[in-house]
């Protein structure tokens, strides 16, 4: 999910840095790029990927 997240951040960069669109300097391209390393390095450490209930044992009768 996280690596989705970066990807849609990655494309986002993109596109303002392909259009030179003019934005606030907290918005920038370059920022945004570092965004989206963080949530891609977020779900390569498997931060994002949710936890397993561990299954009941049952007991032999």
């Amino acid at each position: 999910m996280l690596a989705g997240v970066g990807a849609v951040i990655f494309a986002i960069a993109y596109i303002i840095n392909a259009t030179s669109t003019s934005t606030d300097a907290g918005f920038t391209p370059i920022s945004l790029l570092l965004a989206g390393l963080v949530f891609v390095a977020l779900h390569l450490a498997g931060v994002g990927s949710g936890w397993a209930v561990p299954a009941r044992r049952r007991r032999r009768r």
